[in-house]
């Protein structure tokens, strides 16, 4: 006799590994991203004394699959064996009763934390009391103690955080479509121009795209959750970057004080406009927002005794190291003179793509929470139906302004991480184009959608950098081609393709934040149109 293994067995026996496999990608991405300039390039000092900097792009890769590697044993072998042996609850990720709640207990911790001060504070006799062979056995306990108490620490912020954020792991997923853009960034810019012209890339490409892609995930709140078209969204963005300009050039106060400051100013400025667009709906809505806009640009032109006019605001201060050391070569608490390193302007780009990495990835962050809470449930039946929102009793005043608001919000971060990033401001930097890429991302990544507008970012502001380097075009042309003429050619060509091949986005389908019995993603065929 024969037996046959079943379709769901075979589709069981394999979820797991596919959900490995997917994950251990995300890992290896995410490791890129964060250890790209981290491990993959270091600065040393040549026989001239200059400042000079080292790929060691083996060890990156070295460290990205033994990242990848150990992500898929994790979740393919180590959380189903643990599963089985009933120490951890697939559910809240915790039991009462697992092993590591025997293991890491209060007693314990205090007790490492006793070990590790004692043994640090004898540690400069220990060699005179013990010997060096006896010594060196003690610093190796003090290692255990101290590797003990940060577990310690991590597994009661595990518990915390499954206790009262559920959602949490959830909404690390976030972090891909940000890891895509830089991945995609930086090797973009390492293939291109090599390794010097490597950080001109992340600077001009990857931060550049990420800037873009939070002002879309900002915009997408208002757009893409609450159905409210907005055509004057540049106005936060220039809302948040001259609050910044002005207050820390004429008042020296610091960015890490600023930035929330460009954000609340920012948001006021949205429930401003809120109030008169609250009857509004469609393209009412829309031209009334774009005439916000140009009033704001208007204002920057010709409120000079403030705004400086058309020339715009310069000497904008640098962002700090969190208020511990700075990026200005003149400061006593410049960043190689603290730490003792060769000056060079590539740390200043560093900080920045990590900077604006996590201000992306709160964005997200925020965006994905706020979605799974009443307000955002709100959004989405004023989206879907504004009469119907109101007959279930939605207070849609105020869900409109909080959309305003808070999409805002992030317009006015994005915009004060523009004008200390630039050092200058100035109204043109803020026209009705910018607000039309932004919408343009929103709509040809699928609106609702984190991964699909990251990935219309790149498309759209990584391919227009691209297209800007098109010498190579000479080769088939002959040397009197000029590629900026067919520039704007090619990037309208590629983007009305990808909207005949793409009508509702990149990412047609979307799970929604409330589901009955189980979770499904509901494809493009069946959402209203635009709002897939």
């Amino acid at each position: 006799m024969t037996t046959t293994t079943l379709p769901t067995q075979q589709s069981a026996t394999a979820a797991p590994y596919a959900r490995a496999f997917r994950e251990a990608l995300v890992a290896g991405l995410m490791a890129f991203a964060c250890f790209a300039l981290l491990i993959g390039l270091k600065t040393d000092q040549n026989i001239r004394n200059e400042l000079v900097l080292v790929q060691r792009w083996g060890l990156l890769a070295i460290v990205i699959a033994i990242t990848m590697v150990g992500r898929f044993c994790f979740v393919a072998y180590l959380l189903p064996f643990m599963a089985r042996q009933k120490t951890v609850d697939a559910a809240t990720g915790l039991l009462p009763t697992s092993a590591a709640s025997h293991f890491f207990q209060l007693p314990y911790f205090i007790a490492s934390l006793v070990i590790a001060g004692v043994l640090f504070a004898a540690s400069g006799s220990l060699d005179g009391m013990l010997g060096a062979h006896v010594a060196g056995y003690v610093r190796f306990l003090r290692a255990l103690a101290i590797i003990y108490a940060l577990a310690s620490v991590l597994y009661y912020f595990r518990t915390f955080i499954h206790a009262h954020f559920s959602a949490l792991g959830i909404s690390v997923l976030a972090l891909y479509p940000v890891v895509i853009v830089l991945a995609l960034a930086i090797l973009s810019g390492s293939m291109a121009a090599g390794f010097q012209g490597s950080l001109k890339w992340v600077d001009n490409f990857g931060i550049q795209i990420l800037i873009y892609v939070m002002l879309a995930w900002g915009l997408n709140i208002v757009v893409g959750l609450a159905g409210l078209l907005d055509l004057g969204y540049v106005a936060f963005y220039a809302v948040g970057a001259y609050a910044y300009a002005l207050l820390g050039s004429q008042y020296g106060l610091s960015f890490w004080i600023l930035l929330p400051a460009a954000g609340i100013m920012a948001a006021f400025w949205g429930v401003i406009l809120g109030f008169p667009v609250l009857r509004l709906r469609g393209d009412y809505l829309a031209i009334v927002t774009l005439a916000f806009g140009e009033i704001i640009r208007m204002v920057l032109i010709n409120w000079r005794e403030v705004t400086n006019g058309s020339a715009g605001i310069s000497g904008i201060p640098k962002v700090s190291f969190f208020g511990l050391m700075s990026f200005n070569v003149s400061d006593p608490n410049y960043i190689s003179k603290v730490l003792g390193i060769a000056q060079s302007g590539a740390y200043y780009k560093i900080f920045l793509y990590y900077l604006i990495l996590l201000l992306c990835l709160l964005t997200a962050f925020v965006t994905i929470r706020l979605r799974a809470m009443p307000v955002g449930r709100a959004w989405e039946a004023l989206r879907e139906d504004e009469i119907a929102c109101r007959s279930l009793g939605i207070n849609t005043t105020t869900t409109k302004l909080t959309a305003f608001a808070t999409g805002a919000m992030f317009g006015g971060f994005a915009g004060a991480f523009f004008a200390a990033r630039q050092g200058f401001v100035s109204p043109e930097s803020f026209i009705f184009l910018e607000s039309a890429i932004i919408l343009a991302i929103v709509v040809l990544g699928g609106m609702g959608s984190l991964v699909g507008i990251a990935i219309a970012a790149v498309v759209m502001i990584g391919g227009t950098e691209i297209l800007r380097e098109l010498d190579f075009l000479k080769v088939v042309f002959g040397p009197d081609f000029t590629p900026e003429l067919y520039r704007m050619l090619l990037f309208g060509l590629a983007m009305v393709i990808v909207m005949v091949w793409k009508p509702r986005g990149f990412v047609g389908s979307r799970e929604p934040t409330a589901f009955l019995k189980e979770r499904k993603a509901v494809s493009a065929s069946f959402t209203k149109e635009g709002h897939g």
